[in-house]
């Protein structure tokens, strides 16, 4: 079981390599960085370049707005640098912030995420073989890349491709293309992973490249942990907050219909709609957050996690500890949910 770091989105260049220190410290197998309001890959970049050891993705590089050609480019770099530390992570975004937000050509997602990762995979195998280029697909063509252009092979392994994904079309992608997902956070109660997400998974694999390793599911759970109650607690609360926000966008319910909790989601988006923030997080009740959310102290982990996760994935999220101070003590934990899983 591999245990990655979650960034916050506020980390940017000036700080990340010391976050990235902080976290390779503590014993975590990784860092995802995230591409929202910092470029993700130059806080990749970054975070690779401040660490040893560390492995660093990107969770996730929204895709459309960015030619293949200069992913793959940046990515080759990346790995190059790092000696294959590098991890690439894609995504689509929703239509609306691709066409008003990045003025970008909005694509039909898993079709177009599908040539996405087409593309570079046959820009990679270029590089790596320096074999002429030519990929041509409805959405990509890519069928010039001059020896000068061309990077060469690198002493590492090709950059692994992941993905986020949620609705079915672009979980059956997961299966048949990627090298692994992460999950959002609304779906990774154990049960959806089992009933909703696997079933779709294992349907793509039947078109799998016989030559791409099985898929790596990384279970991007949301963790409220810490040294004593009192930091859980507040740590609970917080992820409340967070979680009401979420459901009360439609594209998140799925998970809650599956428990019957639709009417849950009506709820919280009404209250957006009648400015009712502060009065979300109260919306949302013990039981749908224990769905979602683990909670406990640093020595309840291992046992929690392995209850909801054991057999599922094989990589797990942890949020690190707002306090330094609590470090120590986290890197503890990480060590023992490590031997719990073997």
């Amino acid at each position: 079981m591999e245990i990655f770091a979650a960034t916050p989105e506020t980390q940017g260049l000036d700080t990340i390599g010391a976050f990235a220190r902080r976290v390779e410290a503590m014993g975590y197998d990784g860092i995802f960085v995230p591409d929202a309001i910092h470029d993700g890959m130059l806080l990749a970049c970054q975070a690779l370049a401040a660490t040893t050891r560390l492995k660093v993705g990107i969770s996730v590089l929204v895709a459309f707005p960015r030619s293949p050609m200069n992913v793959a480019l940046a990515a080759w770099d990346l790995q190059k640098m790092s000696g294959g530390r590098f991890e690439l992570g894609l995504g689509t975004q929703i239509q609306q912030n691709i066409e008003d937000r990045y003025s970008a050509r909005w694509l039909p997602p898993a079709a177009g995420m599908a040539e996405y990762i087409g593309a570079l995979r046959a820009i990679f195998k270029s590089f790596r073989t320096r074999e002429p280029l030519n990929f041509v697909g409805e959405y990509y063509k890519f069928t010039r890349l001059q020896p000068f252009f061309n990077p060469g092979p690198i002493d590492a392994p090709d950059v692994p491709i992941m993905m986020g994904a949620v609705g079915p079309k672009m979980l059956n992608l997961v299966g048949s293309a990627a090298d692994g997902m992460h999950t959002h956070p609304t779906n990774t109660s154990s049960r959806y992973l089992r009933e909703a997400i696997l079933p779709r998974i294992v349907e793509g694999m039947a078109k799998r490249d016989p030559a791409l390793k099985p898929p790596m599911i990384c279970a991007n759970e949301l963790v409220a942990c810490g040294p004593d109650d009192v930091t859980v607690k507040a740590e609970r609360e917080r992820f409340r907050g967070i979680l009401a926000f979420v459901f009360s966008t439609p594209a998140y319910w799925p998970s809650l219909e599956l428990f019957g909790w639709k009417d849950v989601g009506k709820n919280l988006l009404q209250m957006t709609r009648e400015g009712r923030w502060k009065e979300m997080a109260g919306a949302l009740s013990d039981e749908v957050l224990d769905e979602f959310l683990v909670t406990g102290r640093y020595e309840e982990l291992p046992e929690a996690l392995a209850a909801r996760f054991e057999g599922l994935v094989g990589r797990i999220t942890l949020t690190v500890p707002n306090d330094p101070n609590h470090d120590a003590a986290h890197g503890k934990a990480i060590a023992a949910i490590r031997a719990r899983f073997g």
